[in-house]
């Protein structure tokens, strides 16, 4: 089984499941959403917020593929970028973070640790950019049921806190978390960082020298 991550773009925009390569709640402010949604083309709003964001920030988006078929993505950008962030009762979102908007894998790619995948990726990305932290907005609801048609689109919070996520501003529906970026690399990436550092602290005379092979013995014959 082969995974691979990818950064989102135009071109790999409509690889999103549906309805979220259609969905603009994160994109737009809640009155601007509910009107795209009604009578414009939120499909097309969504492209132009996905091409804006690449213009000006860079990378918003990591899809993940098994075997050639999407499995998962995460979306993540400035808050600034992000309307429907100021909506929730646990806003504003800390000045040195970038917000991960939302987070989906597919049903039946669940429970392969894709989602880590996923948020890995980012805190690669974001660790490189200068980005201290990534926050979220949790649902503590998920899943439950109630008159919010969207609420799929806010990731459980339970998902956050399994990957490393902890909560800064609690709140019975909605709390914020907030994740490390310096936390944030998974066990291989540490192990690579302390081989790197052993072999720098290595003379190049000692990483050169040819190694003798070792002078055999003959046994005792009975």
């Amino acid at each position: 089984m082969s995974r691979r991550l990818v950064n989102l773009t135009l071109d790999t925009l409509g690889d999103l499941p549906q309805p979220c390569s259609q969905c603009v709640y994160w994109e737009l402010d809640p009155v601007a959403a509910e009107r795209a949604c009604a009578s414009g083309d939120p499909g097309l709003e969504k492209e132009a917020w996905v091409s804006q964001t690449l213009l000006e920030w860079g990378s918003c988006g990591k899809l993940a593929y098994v075997d050639g078929m999407p499995a998962g993505f995460v979306m993540y950008a400035p808050p600034a970028y992000v309307p429907r962030s100021m909506a929730f009762p646990t806003s504003p979102v800390s000045a040195d973070a970038a917000l991960l908007m939302t987070a989906h894998v597919v049903a039946s790619f669940a429970g392969g640790g894709l989602g880590r995948m996923l948020v890995q990726g980012v805190a690669r990305d974001l660790t490189k950019r200068g980005v201290k932290a990534i926050e979220a907005f949790g649902d503590a609801k998920f899943g439950e049921g109630d008159d919010d048609k969207q609420s799929g689109c806010v990731a459980p919070v339970d998902f956050f806190l399994s990957v490393g996520f902890k909560t800064v501003r609690p709140h019975p529906r909605f709390p914020r978390l907030r994740l490390e970026l310096r936390t944030a690399l998974s066990w291989k990436s540490d192990v690579e960082y302390a081989l790197e550092k052993l072999l720098g602290s290595m003379s190049p005379e000692t990483l050169l020298r040819p190694v003798r092979p070792a002078t055999a013995t003959r046994g005792v014959e009975g």
